[in-house]
């Protein structure tokens, strides 16, 4: 079973039309645009598709203003059955990554160390990686010694399903999730360290 991620509970209507438009968009991005930190000419090519680059921008959303929870469910490369619905009543950070993806190795040591920092305090971190097979993604977690799992996103349906809050092409993107399992924040780009820790910290220190 593949990962499967919908914003709307029981939207699954055109599920499958998302994910083969997903697919397509993410190989044309892979092939043509690399991931976010390309030079200008690629991320005006992105721009020119539809898409963004990142570049760290971070965007927040008030408890008034967010929408319905994330539904995730999945399997993940060391084949663990995770259901997002099972961390309600903790924040969530999601992280969506691919190995040949430099900005992406270079934020796995603070990632990594996020998580590990945060754990005690009701976080959960979570990989989704839409492009890698089992051994290249279980060797890059290896390699940063991740303390977390990914999801394996091979069919897009995650990526696709959060299409306006990560652009496709936004590779490393980083979802904070709140206490209700909606977006509170999110960072496209490459992380800065602090930032997250600043955005993790206001969203637990909401009332649940």
């Amino acid at each position: 079973m593949k990962a499967s991620l919908s914003s709307v509970r029981g939207r699954a209507g055109g599920r499958a039309l998302r994910a083969a438009a997903a697919l397509a968009a993410a190989a044309g991005f892979v092939l043509a645009a690399g991931c976010a930190g390309s030079d200008a000419q690629e991320q005006a090519q992105d721009v020119d598709g539809g898409y963004v680059s990142g570049d760290g921008t971070v965007q927040t959303w008030t408890e008034a203003d967010r929408g319905d929870p994330v539904e995730l469910s999945g399997t993940t490369y060391e084949e663990e059955q995770i259901d997002l619905a099972d961390w309600r009543g903790d924040v969530v950070m999601l992280n969506f990554w691919y190995a040949a993806c430099p900005p992406c190795r270079a934020e796995a040591p603070d990632l990594a160390a996020i998580a590990e920092d945060y754990g005690d305090d009701g976080l959960h971190a979570l990989g989704v990686n839409h492009t890698d097979d089992a051994g290249t993604a279980l060797a890059f977690e290896r390699s940063f010694d991740m303390p977390y799992p990914s999801l394996d996103d091979s069919d897009a349906e995650g990526v696709a399903a959060m299409q306006g809050v990560v652009p496709l092409s936004a590779m490393p993107s980083t979802v904070v999730l709140d206490r209700d399992g909606r977006v509170a924040g999110r960072i496209l780009g490459q992380i800065d360290p602090g930032t997250l820790r600043s955005l993790i910290d206001d969203t637990l220190a909401e009332e649940g």
